[in-house]
């Protein structure tokens, strides 16, 4: 086992251990340590625990020191120089009529190097503009082309939920998500009604998926034929996935009559569940696009918000 603390550089960024070493750290306190890009402002988030040696990635660097009232004044002028630098940038890019997007930019605690986040459809010869870039601030230069879910990130929002979007506000890395949750959890396939922001699909698919996966295991599909327990028997017409209900439509005296039962009261034998799709061909054209596009991503190797 061994001690130590997660910082995170950048809000709802990925968590990093470090060694709090002789420090007495606390949850919230500001600190600077040494990262692969210099030296670092960062936040404790997770207060000093024990870790198994394996889920560390060796070696551990150690915290420099408790932030002092001068690396708070530092880091605040950083934040003002970076809006500077964005607004130089921006006017680069256009004086180079290049096809990219500017998100943001980023000074290290240091001064070592400022980053600059950018979209764009394909790669961008950018090697003039990081000569210009590097002439105006005399320091190392860097660009970086991040996804539209990473921009997101950084730029926020509401979401059609109404509140702050997750990925910039808690959420540290971007869950998996698929078509399928959606079918799973009985969701509209509009890609108006699932994707997010982003114009991907959202993040928060995710999050129920582990439990309508288990209540669906315990429920029979649209279509299936049950025995309940009172004796009839009949083709499930709906099912009721949080209430646990299933309206089944049972023979009674030559006559079809719709019955609700619970789960529990009736017998079947699970089928390989087939669900019609109600989309228009519009709607699912939209939504091979939106997996293509998620695959894509996945595929393209480009330095993410946090890659050091």
């Amino acid at each position: 086992m061994i001690k130590v603390i997660g910082v995170r550089f950048r809000t709802a960024g990925k968590i990093y251990y470090f060694d709090p070493v002789k420090y007495d750290v606390k949850r919230g306190d500001h600190v600077i340590v040494e990262t692969a890009r210099g030296i670092e402002f960062g936040t404790v988030v997770l207060a000093p625990k024990e870790v198994e040696d394996d889920k560390v990635v060796q070696p551990l660097k150690p915290v420099l020191r408790l932030a002092t009232e001068k690396d708070m004044e530092q880091e605040a002028n950083n934040k003002k120089k970076e809006k500077e630098a964005y607004k130089i940038c921006l006017e680069k890019i256009r004086k180079h009529n290049l096809e990219m997007k500017l998100i943001d930019a980023e000074y290290t605690f240091d001064n070592n190097k400022v980053l600059f986040y950018f979209t764009a459809d394909g790669r961008i010869d950018f090697r003039e503009l990081v000569k210009d870039l590097a002439a105006v601030f005399k320091t190392r230069i860097e660009l970086r082309q991040i996804g539209v879910r990473d921009e997101t990130k950084i730029v926020g929002g509401i979401g059609i939920c109404g509140r702050p979007l997750c990925c910039h506000t808690h959420l540290s890395e971007f869950a998996p998500v698929s078509i399928k949750m959606a079918k799973e959890q009985n969701l509209s396939l509009n890609p108006t009604k699932i994707s997010g922001v982003c114009g991907r699909l959202m993040c928060c698919l995710n999050n129920e998926e582990e439990t309508y996966e288990e209540l669906n295991r315990k429920l029979p599909n649209v279509g299936d034929f049950v025995t309940a327990d009172d004796g009839l028997k009949g083709e499930v017409h709906s099912v009721n996935v949080l209430r646990q209900m299933v309206k089944v439509l049972v023979d009674i005296n030559d006559e079809k009559e719709l019955k609700e039962y619970r789960a529990d009261q009736l017998r079947f034998k699970k089928k390989h569940k087939n669900r019609k799709d109600n989309s228009s061909t519009e709607d699912l054209k939209e939504l091979k696009e939106l997996e293509k596009l998620e695959k894509k991503e996945k595929q393209e190797k480009h330095s993410g918000l946090d890659d050091d």
